[in-house]
């Protein structure tokens, strides 16, 4: 810095600490400047919030934005395309119920009911990605370009002008020891220069427009995800009142445990089993005829060696030909006629009778 460029910093600081400590009157600025002044001061305020605010709604999460900032600084730095997205909350969570959705299979109900809302809420999250870039291409980023050249235009503006004030105060302040062509060379420095960042400010002011239009953008994009949004809610949701019907008709299944055979011996024409150890470590033998088509087991069931079937429901004919029963008889099935009746027998009896009252035990060998 020259000298005359250092005595000109130390006048303006000496007119400073004189206006600060002393109370000394300074230029005063007129109430359209003032007003318009206040006016960018809240218009710059207003724009590092709402960039803040609105960044916080796209990207929730402060570690996984600062985690992704990181990683596409780095990314330009090694001249690399831009890193991955944001981890968008719809899509973790539907991750992890397509996973568990796989896990517990198609076959499962509330397994492929994960399966669909997984997969909707997948959806869902690249809407979300949509509406990421669409708010930071026509919302943000103008509002940032904005605030990288006219805002920092007036802010430098402004700055100047507090010095050129400063200066034509001080030289008017020792008129005496200052020539009369300095101080109209200040004063005219400082009006050039208060002209200037009016002018500036003014056309600001008078983008209106192109703000709303900014906005008006904004809201559009959060409208175009909400409505995907609730199509795509709206399709599982009639997916899953579909299933939740299917079953309520579903026929109800009952529990059968599985018998444990736990040791058979072949003796001459009569079959010899062991139970489990009673209480006092001794094995109990009992037997069964070969001709009997019931064996026992470790839990002293009984399963059949043919084919067969119990009844969930009692069955009286309707036409000659049909077999009657009771529910919980257990019968003898000799045929699958077609997809609704069986033929199979009774005791004594035999006859037609339909599927859907039976659960099957032993079923047919394929044919």
């Amino acid at each position: 810095m020259s000298v005359s460029g250092m005595k000109k910093q130390l006048h303006k600081a000496s007119q400073l600490l004189n206006e600060r400590l002393m109370g000394a009157e300074g230029t005063k600025m007129d109430d359209d400047f003032l007003q318009m002044e206040k006016s960018v001061t809240v218009l710059q305020s207003l724009l590092l919030e709402l960039l803040c605010r609105t960044t916080e709604v796209l990207q929730p999460n402060p570690a996984d934005r600062a985690k992704l900032s990181v990683l596409n600084t780095m990314s330009r730095i090694r001249g690399q395309g831009k890193a991955g997205g944001y981890p968008q909350t719809e899509s973790i969570l539907g991750d992890c119920m397509t996973h568990y959705g796989q896990e517990l299979g198609a076959e499962s109900e509330f397994g492929g009911a994960l399966l669909g809302v997984g997969g909707a809420l997948q959806q869902v999250s690249q809407a979300r990605v949509v509406l990421d870039e669409e708010a930071r291409r026509s919302f943000m980023e103008p509002l940032e370009e904005l605030q990288d050249t006219e805002l920092k235009e007036i802010r430098f503006q402004l700055k100047k002008l507090i010095g050129r004030r400063l200066d034509f105060d001080y030289k008017r302040r020792q008129r005496g020891n200052v020539s009369a062509e300095e101080i109209h060379l200040a004063w005219e420095k400082f009006i050039t220069s208060k002209e200037s960042v009016e002018r500036s400010m003014f056309v600001l002011l008078q983008s209106d427009g192109d703000l709303l239009s900014r906005l008006a953008a904004l809201v559009s994009a959060l409208l175009d995800f909400h409505r995907n949004a609730h199509r795509i809610l709206l399709g599982l949701h009639g997916d899953l009142q579909a299933r939740l019907t299917a079953a309520s008709h579903k026929p109800e299944r009952r529990f059968r445990p599985k018998k444990i055979r736990i040791r058979q011996e072949q003796i001459g024409s009569v079959e010899v089993f062991q139970r489990p150890p009673d209480s006092s470590g001794e094995f109990t033998e009992f037997t069964s005829r070969p001709s009997s088509p019931i064996s026992c087991f470790a839990d002293s069931g009984l399963v059949l060696d043919q084919p067969c079937c119990r009844a969930l429901y009692s069955f009286r004919p309707g036409y000659h030909g049909e077999l009657s029963f009771s529910a919980g008889d257990v019968i003898l099935l000799t045929n699958q006629v077609d997809a609704n009746w069986y033929e199979g027998t009774l005791g004594s009896q035999s006859g037609l009778f339909p599927i859907s009252y039976v659960d099957v035990l032993v079923p047919l060998p394929l044919q």
